[in-house]
């Protein structure tokens, strides 16, 4: 077992070492340039980043937070809003443009892949009580979505970017606050040891049908952008598309898988179609990871072959290429927008605000609706707050196809950080007050134990309506 005392020294050795190898960075430039320059500061990039993501990852479980929290951060730090703020030679150095041209190209691979994988977990096979699970899907989704339309109504041009789409910047800020991230809710919930429960199956239920609806709006969204010049041309491709997928591609990988077993040409086979995907819908004018979440979905299910080479695929992907992907999203975000405008600070406000609030009031009062516990209703609102990863996906695609400036897209990665990172305290003060709340109530024994006893009971009579989520 690892000690407090170890864990201790390896967080400060990654700390130190970060420090040691930013340090450097005098050093490199008075050695002069050379032919190998360029790779030789790409290499050194990514050796940075992955120190600085995974220091902040092990802070971040320390502080008992998803690493993904941590690693969001750490791209922050080596953005101009910390690092470039404090120390603007080192960010030249280590980022200047033909480095970040690198670094952006094998975190597009990393995005690539992990879409992937998240289309690879949409299970809604599983799911009955469609009705219970719908009816949250949409209230939880539908009004952080209006909310957020409304902000951006309000504020005028704020959040507006170069495609001077008021619309669009409406749909994209909305679809944004509307997120909930499946992977890392399934690890909130993992800590928090609700997983079992019937609030940790209605929200990965849940939170499974917000993913599929959220590439669906996005594909809509993207195929109607005026850049494309034929929006009703590229839904129709892309509609074509599925068909195909459904009809050929999906009883292909049936056989591939059946075929080839556990040999490493189905993993070539997947990273490949997933890839080819990602070509086929950017040619349509598509963002290619709609066509990699399109061959996720396709590829079977309950495939003990396919869940280990997504193990796999996963283990790398997260720890390797994700960080880069928050290193670019950090280089991209500036807090130094905000200014001192009271202005631009109220509007930042505004949008955390209502985004919390109407996660948990919409996702939540519908689950309150259906019959859950105002306990475990008020949680499941809370768990929906986890915007996580996928809002930044989310939010790059935004800003690359011009609905968000960088101040709209600064202000709502702040907002999906905060989100996230709020999300394991909320739940867990909640589960507190319920078990101060039962203690009182019971004449004799531990707080703790009659709150698991509420809890059971809880769950149990909503298990009733909700069976098997």
């Amino acid at each position: 077992m690892i000690t407090l005392a170890a864990r201790t020294r390896t967080l400060l050795g990654a700390v130190f070492g970060l420090v040691v190898l930013v340090s450097t960075v005098p050093l490199w430039g008075a050695a002069g340039s050379h032919d190998g320059d360029s790779l030789t500061r790409f290499l050194l990039a990514v050796a940075v980043v992955l120190v600085a993501c995974q220091a902040f990852a092990a802070l971040a479980r320390r502080l008992r937070q998803p690493s993904v929290v941590g690693e969001m951060i750490g791209g922050l730090v080596l953005g101009s809003s910390i690092l470039g703020a404090v120390w603007p030679s080192a960010t030249g150095f280590l980022f200047p443009p033909t480095v970040m041209e690198g670094l952006d190209k094998v975190a597009q691979l990393g995005l690539v892949i992990f879409v992937f994988l998240l289309g690879c977990e949409l299970r809604t096979d599983r799911i009955e009580r469609k009705g219970v699970v719908g009816a949250v899907v949409v209230a939880g989704m539908g009004l952080p979505w209006l909310a957020g339309m409304g902000i951006v109504a309000l504020t005028g041009g704020l959040f507006v970017g170069s495609q001077d789409s008021p619309t669009g910047t409406m749909m994209f800020v909305g679809l944004a606050m509307a997120v909930t991230a499946l992977p890392v809710l399934a690890r909130i919930l993992d800590d928090l040891k609700l997983r079992h429960t019937s609030v940790g199956a209605l929200s990965m239920s849940a939170a499974a049908i917000g993913d599929g609806l959220l590439w669906l709006v996005l594909a809509f969204l993207l195929a109607g952008q005026g850049a494309t010049g034929g929006g009703i041309r590229v839904l129709m491709l892309g509609a074509a598309l599925v068909l195909v997928t459904a009809l050929c591609v999906r009883p292909l990988l049936v056989a591939l898988v059946r075929r080839l077993g556990s040999s490493q040409s189905l993993t070539v086979v997947l990273v490949v179609g997933a890839i080819g995907y990602s070509v086929l819908t950017q040619a349509i004018h598509l963002h290619p990871v709609v066509g990699a979440f399109l061959f996720g979905v396709a590829v079977p299910r309950d495939s003990l072959v396919v869940e280990r080479i997504c193990q796999q695929l996963e283990g790398f992907t997260l720890l390797i290429l994700l960080p880069l992907f928050f290193a670019g999203v950090g280089m991209t975000t500036s807090v130094g927008l905000l200014g001192t405008a009271p202005v631009t600070w109220l509007v930042f406000v505004a949008v955390l605000v209502t985004a919390l609030v109407t996660k948990i009031v919409g996702a939540g009062g519908a689950a309150r609706l259906t019959g859950m516990p105002t306990g475990e209703a008020l949680r499941f609102g809370m768990l929906m707050n986890c915007r996580g990863v996928t809002e930044l996906v989310v939010l790059s695609i935004g800003y690359q196809a011009g609905f968000l400036n960088q101040l709209g897209y600064s202000v709502l990665v702040l907002v999906a950080v905060l989100t996230t990172a709020a999300t394991g305290p909320l739940v867990r003060w909640s589960l507190r007050h319920d078990g101060q709340v039962a203690s009182s109530l019971s004449p004799s024994g531990s707080g703790r134990r009659n709150h698991t006893l509420m809890a059971g009971a809880s769950a149990e009579r909503f298990d009733g309506k909700t069976k098997d989520l």
